[in-house]
Protein backbone atom coordinates (compact mmCIF):
# COMPACT_ATOMS: atom_id res chain seq x y z
CA UNK A 1 0.00 0.00 0.00
CA UNK A 2 2.67 2.50 1.05
CA UNK A 3 4.81 1.62 -1.96
CA UNK A 4 1.79 2.28 -4.20
CA UNK A 5 1.21 5.68 -2.60
CA UNK A 6 4.91 6.49 -2.91
CA UNK A 7 4.79 5.57 -6.60
CA UNK A 8 1.89 7.99 -7.09
CA UNK A 9 3.30 10.88 -5.05
CA UNK A 10 6.98 10.66 -6.01
CA UNK A 11 6.72 11.85 -9.66
CA UNK A 12 4.79 14.95 -8.58
CA UNK A 13 7.17 16.09 -5.88
CA UNK A 14 10.23 14.95 -7.83
CA UNK A 15 9.39 17.38 -10.65
CA UNK A 16 8.49 20.12 -8.15
CA UNK A 17 11.81 19.53 -6.36
CA UNK A 18 13.75 19.71 -9.64
CA UNK A 19 12.05 23.03 -10.34
CA UNK A 20 12.82 24.26 -6.83
CA UNK A 21 16.53 23.39 -6.86
CA UNK A 22 16.97 24.57 -10.44
CA UNK A 23 15.22 27.80 -9.48
CA UNK A 24 17.49 28.25 -6.46
CA UNK A 25 20.61 27.88 -8.60
CA UNK A 26 19.66 29.64 -11.83
CA UNK A 27 16.64 31.83 -10.88
CA UNK A 28 14.96 31.40 -14.29
CA UNK A 29 12.31 33.89 -15.37
CA UNK A 30 9.20 31.69 -15.65
CA UNK A 31 6.85 34.49 -16.64
CA UNK A 32 6.94 33.65 -20.35
CA UNK A 33 6.75 29.89 -19.70
CA UNK A 34 3.77 30.34 -17.37
CA UNK A 35 2.05 32.59 -19.90
CA UNK A 36 2.57 29.98 -22.61
CA UNK A 37 1.11 27.33 -20.31
CA UNK A 38 -1.95 29.47 -19.55
CA UNK A 39 -2.46 30.57 -23.16
CA UNK A 40 -1.47 27.46 -25.17
CA UNK A 41 -0.65 24.22 -23.36
CA UNK A 42 -3.41 24.06 -20.71
CA UNK A 43 -6.14 25.16 -23.17
CA UNK A 44 -4.85 22.46 -25.54
CA UNK A 45 -5.16 19.86 -22.76
CA UNK A 46 -8.70 20.99 -21.96
CA UNK A 47 -9.69 21.01 -25.63
CA UNK A 48 -8.14 17.56 -26.16
CA UNK A 49 -10.13 16.03 -23.30
CA UNK A 50 -13.44 17.75 -24.05
CA UNK A 51 -13.29 17.18 -27.81
CA UNK A 52 -12.52 13.49 -27.41
CA UNK A 53 -15.38 11.42 -28.78
CA UNK A 54 -15.48 9.35 -25.56
CA UNK A 55 -16.14 12.43 -23.40
CA UNK A 56 -19.81 12.81 -22.45
CA UNK A 57 -20.75 16.06 -20.69
CA UNK A 58 -23.72 14.48 -18.90
CA UNK A 59 -21.41 11.90 -17.33
CA UNK A 60 -19.58 14.61 -15.38
CA UNK A 61 -22.43 17.05 -14.64
CA UNK A 62 -22.92 15.75 -11.09
CA UNK A 63 -19.17 15.93 -10.47
CA UNK A 64 -19.15 19.53 -11.72
CA UNK A 65 -21.94 20.41 -9.30
CA UNK A 66 -19.99 18.82 -6.46
CA UNK A 67 -16.82 20.71 -7.39
CA UNK A 68 -18.68 24.04 -7.56
CA UNK A 69 -20.28 23.34 -4.17
CA UNK A 70 -16.87 22.67 -2.59
CA UNK A 71 -15.30 25.82 -4.06
CA UNK A 72 -18.11 28.22 -3.18
CA UNK A 73 -18.95 26.95 0.29
CA UNK A 74 -15.27 26.74 1.25
CA UNK A 75 -15.45 30.53 1.12
CA UNK A 76 -18.44 30.61 3.45
CA UNK A 77 -16.62 28.38 5.96
CA UNK A 78 -13.34 30.30 5.69
CA UNK A 79 -14.92 33.73 6.15
CA UNK A 80 -15.70 33.39 9.92
CA UNK A 81 -12.23 31.90 10.47
CA UNK A 82 -10.67 34.99 8.87
CA UNK A 83 -12.79 37.26 11.06
CA UNK A 84 -11.99 35.27 14.22
CA UNK A 85 -8.23 35.26 13.55
CA UNK A 86 -8.13 38.89 12.47
CA UNK A 87 -7.04 38.13 8.89
CA UNK A 88 -8.01 40.25 5.92
CA UNK A 89 -10.94 38.44 4.26
CA UNK A 90 -9.72 39.18 0.72
CA UNK A 91 -6.31 37.79 1.66
CA UNK A 92 -7.40 34.61 3.42
CA UNK A 93 -10.68 33.48 1.82
CA UNK A 94 -9.78 33.16 -1.91
CA UNK A 95 -6.85 30.73 -1.30
CA UNK A 96 -9.22 28.58 0.78
CA UNK A 97 -11.63 28.45 -2.17
CA UNK A 98 -9.39 28.08 -5.19
CA UNK A 99 -7.16 25.03 -4.97
CA UNK A 100 -4.23 23.65 -6.92
CA UNK A 101 -6.42 21.61 -9.26
CA UNK A 102 -3.99 22.24 -12.11
CA UNK A 103 -0.42 21.95 -10.82
CA UNK A 104 -1.21 19.06 -8.47
CA UNK A 105 -4.78 17.94 -9.21
CA UNK A 106 -4.26 16.94 -12.85
CA UNK A 107 -0.97 15.03 -12.46
CA UNK A 108 -2.18 13.44 -9.21
CA UNK A 109 -5.26 12.07 -11.00
CA UNK A 110 -3.08 10.78 -13.81
CA UNK A 111 -0.61 9.01 -11.52
CA UNK A 112 -3.22 7.76 -9.03
CA UNK A 113 -5.97 6.48 -11.31
CA UNK A 114 -4.52 6.47 -14.83
CA UNK A 115 -5.60 8.23 -18.00
CA UNK A 116 -9.23 7.21 -17.52
CA UNK A 117 -9.38 9.67 -14.58
CA UNK A 118 -8.12 12.63 -16.60
CA UNK A 119 -11.55 13.75 -17.93
CA UNK A 120 -12.95 13.93 -14.38
CA UNK A 121 -9.89 15.83 -13.16
CA UNK A 122 -10.13 18.23 -16.11
CA UNK A 123 -13.83 18.83 -15.37
CA UNK A 124 -12.99 19.80 -11.77
CA UNK A 125 -10.11 21.94 -13.05
CA UNK A 126 -12.51 23.70 -15.43
CA UNK A 127 -15.04 24.35 -12.63
CA UNK A 128 -12.39 25.67 -10.25
CA UNK A 129 -10.67 27.90 -12.82
CA UNK A 130 -13.91 29.27 -14.26
CA UNK A 131 -15.01 30.28 -10.76
CA UNK A 132 -11.55 31.70 -10.03
CA UNK A 133 -11.51 33.82 -13.18
CA UNK A 134 -15.07 35.04 -12.56
CA UNK A 135 -16.09 34.98 -8.89
CA UNK A 136 -12.49 35.19 -7.66
CA UNK A 137 -11.67 38.23 -9.79
CA UNK A 138 -14.97 39.83 -8.79
CA UNK A 139 -14.01 39.41 -5.12
CA UNK A 140 -10.83 41.38 -5.78
CA UNK A 141 -12.32 44.03 -8.06
CA UNK A 142 -16.08 44.54 -8.19
CA UNK A 143 -15.75 46.65 -11.35
CA UNK A 144 -14.36 43.81 -13.47
CA UNK A 145 -16.66 42.61 -16.26
CA UNK A 146 -17.60 38.94 -16.09
CA UNK A 147 -17.97 38.90 -19.88
CA UNK A 148 -14.21 39.47 -20.16
CA UNK A 149 -13.53 35.94 -18.90
CA UNK A 150 -14.58 34.50 -22.27
CA UNK A 151 -11.45 36.11 -23.74
CA UNK A 152 -9.27 34.00 -21.42
CA UNK A 153 -7.78 31.12 -23.51
CA UNK A 154 -8.66 28.44 -20.95
CA UNK A 155 -12.29 29.55 -20.79
CA UNK A 156 -12.43 29.85 -24.59
CA UNK A 157 -11.07 26.29 -24.87
CA UNK A 158 -13.82 25.11 -22.51
CA UNK A 159 -16.52 26.75 -24.65
CA UNK A 160 -15.14 25.30 -27.90
CA UNK A 161 -14.58 21.85 -26.34
CA UNK A 162 -18.09 21.67 -24.89
CA UNK A 163 -19.59 22.77 -28.21
CA UNK A 164 -17.71 19.99 -30.00
CA UNK A 165 -18.72 17.45 -27.37
CA UNK A 166 -22.41 18.37 -27.42
CA UNK A 167 -22.62 18.62 -31.22
CA UNK A 168 -20.82 15.32 -31.76
CA UNK A 169 -18.39 16.88 -34.23
CA UNK A 170 -15.01 15.17 -34.43
CA UNK A 171 -11.85 17.05 -35.36
CA UNK A 172 -9.53 15.57 -38.03
CA UNK A 173 -6.96 13.18 -36.59
CA UNK A 174 -4.01 15.36 -37.65
CA UNK A 175 -5.53 18.23 -35.64
CA UNK A 176 -6.28 16.14 -32.55
CA UNK A 177 -2.75 14.72 -32.49
CA UNK A 178 -1.29 18.24 -32.60
CA UNK A 179 -3.60 19.41 -29.81
CA UNK A 180 -2.79 16.33 -27.72
CA UNK A 181 0.97 16.89 -28.08
CA UNK A 182 0.61 20.51 -26.99
CA UNK A 183 -1.52 19.47 -24.02
CA UNK A 184 1.08 16.92 -22.88
CA UNK A 185 3.49 19.81 -22.19
CA UNK A 186 1.18 21.41 -19.62
CA UNK A 187 1.33 19.01 -16.67
CA UNK A 188 5.12 18.66 -16.23
CA UNK A 189 5.53 22.39 -16.89
CA UNK A 190 2.94 23.15 -14.18
CA UNK A 191 4.87 21.09 -11.64
CA UNK A 192 8.27 22.50 -12.61
CA UNK A 193 6.92 26.05 -12.49
CA UNK A 194 5.43 25.43 -9.04
CA UNK A 195 8.86 24.36 -7.79
CA UNK A 196 10.50 27.50 -9.20
CA UNK A 197 7.75 29.69 -7.73
CA UNK A 198 8.30 28.25 -4.23
CA UNK A 199 11.84 29.67 -4.19
CA UNK A 200 10.49 33.22 -4.15
CA UNK A 201 8.35 33.00 -1.00
CA UNK A 202 9.26 32.87 2.67
CA UNK A 203 7.76 31.76 5.97
CA UNK A 204 7.64 35.25 7.47
CA UNK A 205 3.85 35.24 7.72
CA UNK A 206 3.78 31.69 9.08
CA UNK A 207 0.67 32.12 11.25
CA UNK A 208 -1.78 32.80 8.42
CA UNK A 209 -0.06 30.13 6.34
CA UNK A 210 -0.39 27.51 9.08
CA UNK A 211 -4.06 28.30 9.69
CA UNK A 212 -4.69 28.12 5.94
CA UNK A 213 -2.86 24.78 5.68
CA UNK A 214 -5.30 23.35 8.22
CA UNK A 215 -8.53 25.04 7.14
CA UNK A 216 -8.18 24.40 3.39
CA UNK A 217 -8.19 20.56 3.41
CA UNK A 218 -10.46 20.26 6.45
CA UNK A 219 -13.26 22.38 4.96
CA UNK A 220 -12.80 20.65 1.61
CA UNK A 221 -13.23 17.17 3.08
CA UNK A 222 -16.22 18.24 5.18
CA UNK A 223 -17.98 19.72 2.16
CA UNK A 224 -17.28 16.67 -0.02
CA UNK A 225 -18.70 14.37 2.65
CA UNK A 226 -21.77 16.62 2.96
CA UNK A 227 -22.56 16.90 -0.75
CA UNK A 228 -21.53 13.45 -2.03
CA UNK A 229 -24.62 11.56 -0.70
CA UNK A 230 -26.84 13.85 -2.81
CA UNK A 231 -24.91 13.27 -6.02
CA UNK A 232 -24.85 10.31 -8.37
CA UNK A 233 -21.10 9.74 -8.62
CA UNK A 234 -19.16 6.74 -9.78
CA UNK A 235 -16.50 5.35 -7.46
CA UNK A 236 -13.80 6.99 -9.55
CA UNK A 237 -15.57 10.37 -9.52
CA UNK A 238 -16.07 10.19 -5.76
CA UNK A 239 -12.35 9.55 -5.34
CA UNK A 240 -11.56 12.47 -7.62
CA UNK A 241 -13.87 14.75 -5.63
CA UNK A 242 -12.21 13.72 -2.36
CA UNK A 243 -8.78 14.52 -3.79
CA UNK A 244 -10.15 17.82 -5.11
CA UNK A 245 -11.36 18.66 -1.61
CA UNK A 246 -7.95 18.30 0.04
CA UNK A 247 -5.84 20.03 -2.60
CA UNK A 248 -3.72 22.95 -1.31
CA UNK A 249 -4.21 26.59 -2.41
CA UNK A 250 -3.42 27.33 -6.06
CA UNK A 251 -0.30 29.29 -7.00
CA UNK A 252 -2.61 31.48 -9.08
CA UNK A 253 -3.87 33.00 -5.80
CA UNK A 254 -0.43 34.55 -5.31
CA UNK A 255 -0.39 35.92 -8.86
CA UNK A 256 -3.84 37.48 -8.43
CA UNK A 257 -2.91 38.95 -5.03
CA UNK A 258 0.23 40.41 -6.58
CA UNK A 259 -1.80 41.91 -9.43
CA UNK A 260 -4.24 43.63 -7.05
CA UNK A 261 -1.64 44.33 -4.32
CA UNK A 262 -3.72 42.31 -1.84
CA UNK A 263 -1.04 41.42 0.76
CA UNK A 264 0.86 39.18 -1.71
CA UNK A 265 3.49 38.16 0.88
CA UNK A 266 0.83 36.73 3.19
CA UNK A 267 -0.87 34.97 0.30
CA UNK A 268 2.51 33.55 -0.75
CA UNK A 269 2.94 32.09 2.74
CA UNK A 270 -0.55 30.55 2.57
CA UNK A 271 0.32 28.94 -0.76
CA UNK A 272 3.77 27.75 0.31
CA UNK A 273 2.82 26.26 3.69
CA UNK A 274 -0.39 24.81 2.26
CA UNK A 275 1.50 23.03 -0.51
CA UNK A 276 4.13 21.77 1.95
CA UNK A 277 1.36 20.44 4.22
CA UNK A 278 -0.08 18.53 1.26
CA UNK A 279 2.92 16.20 1.60
CA UNK A 280 0.97 14.76 4.55
CA UNK A 281 -2.67 15.31 3.58
CA UNK A 282 -2.52 13.88 0.04
CA UNK A 283 -0.90 10.53 1.04
CA UNK A 284 -3.44 10.24 3.89
CA UNK A 285 -6.40 10.57 1.52
CA UNK A 286 -4.76 8.25 -1.02
CA UNK A 287 -4.34 5.64 1.72
CA UNK A 288 -8.07 5.94 2.47
CA UNK A 289 -9.00 5.68 -1.22
CA UNK A 290 -6.67 2.81 -2.09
Amino acid sequence: MFSQIFTIIFPLFAIVSIGFFYGRKHAPDMVSANQLNLDIFVPALILHVLADKSFQVDTYSQLAIGGAFVVIFSGFLAWPVAKLMGFNVKTFVPPMMFSNSGNIGLPLALFAFGEQALPAAVMLFIVENTLHFSLGMKMMDRKISLFSIVKIPMVFAVVVGLCLSVSGLVLPEVVTISIEMLGMVSIPLMLFSLGVRLTSVNLQDWKIGLVGAIICPVTGIILVLLVAPFLHLTELQYGQLLIFGILPPAVLNFMVAEKYNQQPKQVASIVLIGNLASLATIPTVLYFLL
